[in-house]
């Protein structure tokens, strides 16, 4: 099982920029999409098919905002749009796929960078997000929770921790709640294989473009699992040279 997570900033403007070139390189069986900007009837689904895709979207009522969908190779047992939760809901943010005995949750968290209310929101969002996990635990013991988390965690997540102690997106409460996240017999599997690298990162500014160009970046796309799936974790990785996105893809594969 290959599953990527990529937030692209807005699907039909990835498009522009090559993402269907890129789809045609075979990335992932499971391609996660946070940030689609768009309702399926927005965008021509002939490729998607062509090249052997189910797709499943999850919108904001909202146009042109967030959004979540999830392109797949194998149709999905069952698919579940939101998670029951109004204003998540409202706002298009988690879709969940079955696939036999595992389940991919398909989230895109709350940004806090346009002010105090929804600073305030994001953390209501991430404690109700962690509580729904730990609810479908109970009967989907597996999962893998892919999605741009909008939170980088450690000092090594990013390029400037003394500078962006205050930023939001690197708050210690922020930080509290991935350490607190991961207690829950929860993994990254990004660092689950790589515990010590440096420079890896998935997100970088667009105010300045050498941003990019000088990896001056943070790490919040994650895959998280379960601890019952660590034993079936092959490979993990990103890949910034994939430029569809101020994000770029992260990766992971999953033996049987």
């Amino acid at each position: 099982m290959r599953i990527i997570s990529y937030n692209v900033n807005g699907i039909r403007a990835a498009i522009k920029k090559g993402f269907l070139d890129w789809l045609q390189t075979d990335p992932a069986d499971i391609i996660c999409l946070q940030e689609t900007k768009a309702v399926k009837e927005d965008i021509d689904h002939r490729t998607f098919t062509e090249l052997g895709y189910h797709d499943y979207w999850f919108s904001a009522e909202k146009k042109g905002y967030s959004g979540v969908a999830i392109l797949t190779k194998k149709p999905a047992d069952q698919v579940l749009y939101g998670n029951g939760i109004a204003q998540s809901d409202a706002e298009g943010r988690v879709i969940r796929a079955d696939f036999g005995d595992v389940t991919v949750v398909n989230a895109y968290f709350p940004s806090g960078t346009s002010g105090d209310e929804r600073q305030a929101y994001k953390y209501v969002w991430l404690d109700e997000f962690l509580g729904h996990i730990n609810d479908l635990r109970q009967s989907r013991p597996q999962l893998v929770i892919t999605g741009d988390y909008n939170i980088a965690h450690r000092e090594i997540d990013i390029h400037d921790p003394k500078g962006n102690k205050k930023s939001s997106g690197f708050l210690p409460e922020e930080r509290a709640w991935m350490d607190k996240w991961l207690s829950h017999d929860l993994i990254d599997t990004y660092r689950h294989l790589n515990p010590e690298q440096t420079g890896a990162y998935s997100w970088w500014s667009q105010r300045f473009p050498s941003v990019r160009l000088n990896n001056k970046g943070w790490r919040i796309d994650y895959i998280s699992v379960t601890g019952n799936l660590a034993p079936r974790i092959k490979a993990a990785a990103i890949y910034p040279d994939v430029k569809h996105s101020d994000h770029c893809p992260v990766y992971v594969e999953l033996g049987k």
